[in-house]
């Protein structure tokens, strides 16, 4: 005895909400989003922050001033090629693999010269550079 009918119901999703949720979060995440770009940066250096971490003794430093004349150690660098400053970083580092470097750049120092010690240190394979900077709050 079969008590049921025959035809069986078909179970039906309807996804109708879930599209009206994605659009609402389409039309938040479009709202929200800024579309406006600066055409010129303004940046003040050398200032930062956050407190300066202790220096190593074995830390070599390189120094640049405000021509873009190199000093490593203190020592000035007879010229301003990379050839030049990479003999004087390997010979400051002696038999040291990967000395942390610091970097200290006068605010007026050209880019180029900061560019140009980063890619002597990598040249070398020196991957510990930290850049000194004045603190803004003792300012």
């Amino acid at each position: 005895m079969n008590i049921g009918s025959g035809r069986k119901e078909e179970l039906d999703v309807n996804i109708t909400p879930l599209i009206d949720v994605v659009f609402l979060l389409l039309i938040f995440f479009m709202v929200s989003t800024t579309f406006e770009r600066e055409s010129e940066i303004e940046i003040v250096l050398p200032q930062a922050a956050a407190n300066a971490a202790p220096a190593e003794d074995s830390a070599l430093e390189v120094t640049i001033d405000a021509e873009g004349t190199f000093y490593v150690n203190g020592k000035r660098v007879i010229n301003t090629k990379i050839e030049t400053l990479k003999k004087a970083m390997q010979q400051a580092a002696g038999d040291r693999k990967d000395p942390p470097i610091i970097l200290s750049a006068d605010a007026q120092t050209p880019h180029q010269a900061v560019i140009t010690v980063m890619d002597a240190a990598r040249q070398l394979g020196f991957v510990h550079l930290n850049f000194a900077t004045v603190n803004a709050n003792e300012k």
